[in-house]
């Protein structure tokens, strides 16, 4: 049994750490799916209106998302190590019953498609996040009988080891935090290119349904003799054929610019919500946008934003901006880019570059980019 105790205590230690890490290296994106499932409890549970729609105030929201993420990589690290085992398996029991709870409620009730349980890393299904959840918490309640058998080795070493984990696990959310992922999962990532990523990956496959002198045969392929009468087809790889990008478009009210937008040389200012944006640091992107431009014509800048007209107009009256600005799915807005407001290079629709307002590069970097 202290074998399998050991083993247990290795799969549940690793894969909470894993899990910690995937979403501390995005912390905004933890915050967000967190925001969506109190949002949804808030409407479901009129009793706790408040107290949910509280919990999924942007602010509120990250400061919970920070502390599960950090937690999570603790736990594990407790566990594997064998630090205060007692307290450990009992936080990690109440944790993933609380996340068991969560995955039930969204795959029962299909409100939250994407538990985000290992960030935009590996996307799971309602009824996948479930299920992982339900094995954890069989495991986990393994350890709980056990407990008194588990090994402790709580000391100055462990200690210095716990400590050292959270500090380092906090300062990767606090870098997330202040400036872009520094592992970009999203399909809107450095590097992409948009257009590929709207296309569906493979072809779609059939199967046939044809009759003939009344039997019914089941074909891949669509058959020449016209003996064969059609009956149905089924889609066989309707996954497979989803393209990563599905929801981008621009538009305004000139028409819309969504393929234009993925042409020629562009730098897009993404402004999620004018009154919410920090823009401490606005007079630099000013500054390089005006020294990239005046070095290089061919390069066009527009504002793409999730805000009303009135509020846009407004912010570009008080920064003296005549670019041109588009709307964008407000969900959208929040997947290229967790920061607000944010800079967003494109080189004929592949993603050259993204900076938050922390990390502005110099001119001479973003031309660079471009050639």
């Amino acid at each position: 049994m202290k074998f399998l105790n050991q083993v247990i205590c290795f799969l549940v230690g690793a894969l909470f750490i894993f899990s910690g890490v995937v979403k501390a290296i995005d912390p905004v994106g933890t915050a967000i799916k967190l925001g969506e499932y109190f949002e949804v409890f808030a409407t479901d549970v009129p009793s706790l209106h408040d107290f949910f729609h509280f919990l999924s105030q942007e602010q509120n929201a990250l400061v919970l998302a920070v502390v599960f993420v950090v937690s999570e990589i603790v736990l594990g690290i407790a566990l594997l190590i064998g630090f205060k085992r007692k307290v450990t398996v009992w936080l990690l029991f109440l944790m993933i019953t609380f996340f068991t709870f969560l995955t039930f409620y969204s795959a029962y009730f299909n409100k939250v498609t994407d538990c985000g349980c290992f960030g935009d890393f590996l996307p799971l299904k309602p009824w996948e996040s479930f299920t992982k959840d339900v094995v954890l918490f069989v495991l986990i309640t393994i350890l709980l009988v056990q407990v008194k058998k588990l090994t402790n080795k709580s000391n100055f070493f462990t200690f210095v080891v716990m400590i050292s984990t959270m500090l380092l696990s906090g300062f990767l959310c606090f870098h997330a935090i202040r400036y872009e992922a520094p592992i970009d999962f999203r399909a809107y990532a450095v590097g992409e290119n948009i257009s590929e990523q709207m296309k569906a990956p493979e072809p779609a496959r059939y199967l046939y349904i044809m009759e003939k002198d009344g039997k019914k045969y089941e074909m891949k392929e669509y058959p020449t003799d016209p003996t064969y009468k059609y009956d149905s087809m089924i889609l066989l790889n309707e996954e497979a054929i989803q393209p990563k990008i599905t929801d981008y478009s621009l538009w305004n009210d000139e028409g819309d610019f969504t393929q234009e937008s993925l042409t020629e040389k562009r730098i897009f200012i993404l402004i999620q919500n004018v009154e919410k944006a920090n823009f401490t640091t606005f007079e630099k992107i000013k500054k390089l946008i005006s020294e990239v431009t005046a070095k290089n014509a061919n390069i066009k800048v527009a504002i793409l934003t999730s805000d009303t007209q009135e509020a846009i107009s407004s912010f570009k009256t008080s920064q003296n901006f005549n670019f041109p600005f588009y709307y964008i799915d407000a969900t959208v807005i929040k997947t290229i880019a967790r920061s607000n407001p944010a800079l967003w290079i494109l080189n004929e629709g592949t993603v050259i570059g993204k900076y938050s307002p922390n990390e502005i590069p110099k001119s001479k970097e973003v031309l660079t980019l471009f050639e």
